[in-house]
């Protein structure tokens, strides 16, 4: 099975559900400490501990509410709002007027600002507001008349709680877009990925087709000619940038089909990169020799990763397959493998006519993908680079360049 390539999503909301729990049990605490501390003072103080009791409960058991979104539900939200507001209303029943009127602190403190958060994380901004005006309204209540403090404590819960939620709200769409991007980015990666395989299998054949019916003649003359049409809306079809996996090459000598790569199986090419046997890169390169293709290798092996390996041994039949079609059957190419202390080095060199300038990019046009995907996008998805030469009448050369430690890189490649 082809290698699929996966996005992985991120939640930039959950730190703040877990930041919010945390909030909640220590806030749930400090509002016990401040009536700890003042309970000589409270006329009623039983009012004020069967409220702390049932806000102890409901903290710790409500926290699996709010450690995400899923679970925190409009009718829990409502619950916890009630909760807070209750409280404060209940501060005139358990506290002095007096000190109430001096700005001493409600009931639940600054544990009703938890239930607000909540709201503002659940929903975002207008949510933030609803349940902000809630307990601005409570506390006015509370205190009788609109103080300075009481005032100045709403304002302040209000506009904090409305500007998280718009954080929020704007940290979701930036999630979204993110995750489509990434989304895409794949998408159009394994789009490349098949075009490269089409390119070395099916548009291959398809010219070859084309090419020996010509020669043949008769039927196979028109056979030909339909395998040339086929071939040039497959290539249009493919031009928008499909994705790779097996090659097929012909042999320069005798026009042998030789299949030389990859399948990529069911655990995908990224399992091998990080933990295949390395495999020699000389076996996979033996079979483009023959009688107009030279191969030059080192007397020692040449380990790779075999998803490395594969992709420059079908990089080195695209090259070979670009002297066949451009410089015809009779052109000479020589292989060049050099294994250097840091990566390995696959030259490709023929005594074709070179490259006209422009060729490059009016390939690219016409959907030729043969140095856009099949060389240079091999090269890229496994770190390395691919360097092309050509000089007008003394040949091309294409340089492979493979780090043996490169992770995959991503990047925009040209086409031929």
């Amino acid at each position: 099975m082809a290698r699929r390539e996966r996005v992985m999503r991120m939640s930039v909301e959950q730190p703040l559900w877990r930041a919010l729990t945390a909030y909640r049990v220590l806030t749930l605490f400090y509002a016990v400490g401040l009536f700890a501390t003042a309970y000589s003072r409270f006329p009623h103080p039983w009012v004020a501990i069967g409220y702390y009791c049932v806000l102890f409960v409901w903290t710790l058991a409500t926290l699996p509410r709010v450690a995400s979104a899923a679970h925190c539900t409009k009718r829990f939200l409502a619950a916890d709002l009630t909760l807070a507001v209750g409280g404060i209303l209940l501060t005139p029943l358990a506290d002095t007027h007096a000190r109430i009127a001096g700005g001493g602190p409600t009931l639940p403190s600054i544990w009703t600002a938890g239930s607000v958060l909540a709201f503002a994380v659940k929903g975002g901004w207008r949510w933030a507001a609803v349940a902000s005006t809630a307990v601005a309204l409570a506390n006015l209540v509370e205190r009788g008349t609109p103080a300075r403090d009481t005032v100045h404590n709403v304002i302040l819960v209000w506009v904090a709680s409305i500007a998280i939620g718009y954080v929020v709200e704007v940290a979701r769409a930036s999630e979204r877009t993110l995750a489509r991007a990434l989304e895409i980015e794949a998408a159009t990666r394994e789009r490349e990925r098949l075009a490269r395989d089409i390119h070395d299998s099916v548009l291959q054949v398809l010219a070859m087709v084309q090419r020996r019916g010509a020669v043949i003649g008769g039927e196979a003359a028109e056979l030909g000619r339909m395998a040339g049409e086929q071939e040039v809306a497959l290539r249009t079809l493919v031009s928008g940038g499909l994705v790779p996996v097996s090659r097929v090459s012909h042999d320069a000598a005798d026009g042998a089909v030789v299949r030389v790569v990859e399948e990529h199986e069911e655990h995908g090419e990224h399992g091998e990169e990080n933990g295949g046997e390395p495999v020699d890169l000389r076996a996979l390169l033996a079979p483009y020799a023959g009688s107009r293709v030279s191969l030059a290798e080192p007397g020692a092996p040449v380990p790779l990763p075999p998803a490395a390996a594969r992709e420059v041994a079908a990089a080195v039949g695209a090259a070979l397959d670009n002297v066949r079609r451009h410089a015809g059957q009779d052109a000479r190419a020589w292989i060049l493998v050099e294994d250097e202390p840091d990566a390995v080095l696959v030259t490709v060199r023929d005594d074709g006519p070179g490259i006209p300038a422009g060729r490059l990019a009016q390939a690219e046009g016409e959907g030729r993908l043969g140095v856009a995907q099949s060389i240079r996008g091999r090269l890229r998805d496994i770190g390395g680079t691919a360097e092309l030469v050509s000089v007008p009448g003394q040949g091309t050369e294409v340089e492979l360049n493979v780090p043996k430690r490169a992770k995959p890189a991503r990047g925009k490649a040209e086409s031929r």
